[in-house]
């Protein structure tokens, strides 16, 4: 049997209902990923960062950049479910936005914004009121209903891990080890 490449980490799997244990885990995943996502690719050349990640995937470079498209959405998606009445937010086109020529950028510039959209997430998150927890959004993507600020915590988490496996897998299947 060989691994899927595409979820070196598995599937997502949301806890529902959420616990405030399973918050605090989500919540630190969070708050270290800047820190890990700078480990996992820490002394990569432009070659490595270059390489997909997995026959027909992106390459570490897009990767990198991906994350922090992906995390300001999920942030801004955060405010507006806090602000206002259960929105119905606008989905993007991830695989086309990893085509532009921004995700050819060096990863320092996509490494900074990260580490200021994690700031200020995690922040927001840690002061959040038991309550909040419940706030929704509508996303096209998901017809079966609104997704609470719980799923997104959780999702996002599950998301922060997934990326860093791409690369830290890929340096393990191909000895580039630090």
């Amino acid at each position: 049997m060989t691994a899927d490449l595409r979820y070196p980490i598995g599937p997502m799997k949301v806890v529902a209902p959420s616990t405030d244990a399973v918050r605090r885990a989500a919540l630190e995943d969070l708050a270290v990923l800047p820190a890990r996502m700078r480990e996992a690719v820490d002394g990569l050349s432009d070659a490595q960062l270059d390489t997909p990640y997995r026959p027909g995937g992106w390459t570490v470079r897009q990767v990198v950049h991906h994350v922090p498209d992906s995390h300001m959405h999920a942030y801004i998606r955060l405010k507006f479910a806090l602000t206002e009445e259960t929105p119905t937010i606008k989905p993007y086109e991830e695989k086309t936005w990893a085509e532009l020529a921004d995700s050819r950028m060096p990863i320092e510039v996509s490494l900074g914004l990260l580490d200021g959209i994690h700031a200020r997430w995690v922040a927001l998150l840690r002061v959040m009121k038991p309550e909040q927890w419940a706030r929704a959004f509508n996303h096209p993507e998901y017809p079966d209903g609104p997704r609470t600020i719980d799923w997104l915590l959780q999702a996002y988490a599950w998301h922060s891990r997934h990326h860093v496996a791409h690369i830290t897998s890929l340096r393990q299947r191909e000895g580039w080890l630090a």
